[in-house]
């Protein structure tokens, strides 16, 4: 087939090309031989059936958060214009396109007092995150963002366009959610939502100068045993360098945040989070009542394209002194900038659904993300390799969400289990490996 004439393909030395693969991670360079920039899936179906024809390599694209390292050749397959958004608001479900972001879906469910279990940044491709689990603000009242998908669209290796289901085809239903990109590009799905108008949330930030991290650990871990399903909450580190482009309270400061969404009322937040606002000297608390279209201030996840390098390790328990020493490694004596950030799991997230997405019975989730920007890639591995090895003895896994340019190593992402059966489903629907510009699950690990 000749697609030469075809609307919105981009090669190389096409005008409008690199704003086409442009994405929010700019620390990895993707040169693909074509770009389709898909408005349907019956185009998603046309780049499939092409680069099945000429045995070439497809990845999908809709934000760019998410990739998986660099690339050449190939062909790949943009998404973002495939963004519509509907909502029905009596079976409290949206459908979303392959190119939608979060704050989309935030926005239209919002008029219905309704939620989607959506992540801590808008900005985010609600598609490609939900096939990798979805570890949301709400995440321990309400599970994985997968547990919730009612149908997929997805166009497989052989160019068919199914809707798959968990009657129709359990089995791929069960691969598509956790297994990430393996097995097909989704063009669209839909999820169920959740009737949440209001949370009160926020973060309450000290000083790591100030206040001993072990001790705000410490403080934290114990915590987290006594707080509810309905409270989700993580804890992060961060050293800012000292620039004129940050605002002046973070220029240079080292700051220890504990973030928190809570479902329930504001008085009874007030007294959950008690016991945080003792632990030392407080630099800034926005703890509030607020409507779930504004949770995104939460974490206030940076909103521009950036170069980075992350990863993340799932734990059965916290050791709350190993912990305290990755901080210390990725302080402000580390000679490169990196953001620490630790998830306490749990609660919905523990119970078993009928999807790939592994490690349930993990308690924690700890990620390490470095800025590449003037900084070596091995130098930054090298030190994410030691942090992460200060906790392998509680150690179970890596989460698919939270691997950032690792794609040359799948070991981990996981269980010998999970992975032997997505690798089943991957020779059934895509025995070439066309789908491979992503973390496979046919390699090692």
């Amino acid at each position: 087939m000749d697609f030469t004439d075809r609307r919105l393909v981009f090669r190389p030395d096409d005008e409008g090309y690199d704003e086409e693969i442009a994405g929010y991670q700019t620390g990895f360079a993707q040169r693909p031989a074509i770009v389709f920039a898909a408005e349907s899936a019956d185009d998603v179906v046309a780049a499939v059936s092409y680069a099945a024809e000429a045995g070439l390599p497809v990845g999908a694209q809709a934000t760019g958060h998410g990739l998986p390292g660099a690339s050449e050749g190939g062909v790949l397959i943009s998404t973002r214009r495939m963004d519509s958004v509907r909502v029905d608001a009596e079976a409290r479900t949206v459908t979303v396109g392959a190119g939608v972001r979060w704050g989309q879906v935030v926005e239209a469910a919002a008029p219905h007092g309704l939620a989607p279990l959506n992540g801590s940044a808008p900005g985010v491709g609600a598609v490609s995150y939900t096939l990798g689990g979805g570890l949301g603000v709400l995440a321990r009242e309400f599970g994985y963002a997968a547990d919730h998908v009612r149908w997929l669209d997805v166009v497989t290796a052989d160019g068919s366009q199914r809707r798959v289901t968990a009657e129709s085809e359990p089995e791929l239903y069960w691969g598509l959610l956790g297994g990430g990109a393996n097995l097909g590009v989704v063009t669209a799905l839909e999820i169920g939502l959740v009737p949440v108008e209001r949370v009160y949330g926020g973060a309450i930030e000290f000083d790591g100068r100030e206040v001993d991290p072990g001790e705000v650990l410490r403080a934290y871990e114990a915590w987290t045993r006594t707080v509810p399903d309905e409270l989700t909450s993580s804890v992060a580190a961060i050293t800012y360098p000292d620039i004129p482009q940050l605002p002046p309270h973070l220029r240079g400061r080292y700051l220890v945040t504990v973030r928190v969404a809570y479902t329930g009322s504001e008085a009874a937040g007030e007294r959950l989070v008690a016991p945080l606002r003792e632990i030392g000297p407080v630099v800034s608390d926005s703890l509030r009542e607020m409507p779930y279209a504004e949770s995104h201030t939460i974490h206030s996840d940076p909103d521009f394209p950036h170069a980075y390098y992350g990863d993340s390790v799932m734990l059965d328990a916290l050791d709350v002194a190993a912990l305290g020493e990755l901080f210390a490694l990725t302080g402000p004596a580390a000679e490169s900038m990196h953001v620490v950030q630790v998830n306490h799991l749990g609660g919905a997230l523990a119970k078993p659904a009928g999807n790939a997405v592994p490690y349930r019975g993990a308690g924690w989730l700890v990620r390490v993300l470095s800025p590449l920007d003037g900084t070596d890639l091995t130098a930054v591995r090298a030190v994410q390799a030691q942090a992460f090895g200060l906790l392998a003895p509680q150690v179970v896994g890596r989460s698919l969400n939270f691997a950032f340019g690792g794609g040359d190593r799948p070991e981990g992402l996981y269980d010998a289990g999970t992975r032997e059966r997505l690798a089943g489903l991957k020779a059934t629907y895509d025995p070439a490996n066309l789908f491979r510009r992503n973390y496979g699950v046919t390699d090692r690990g």
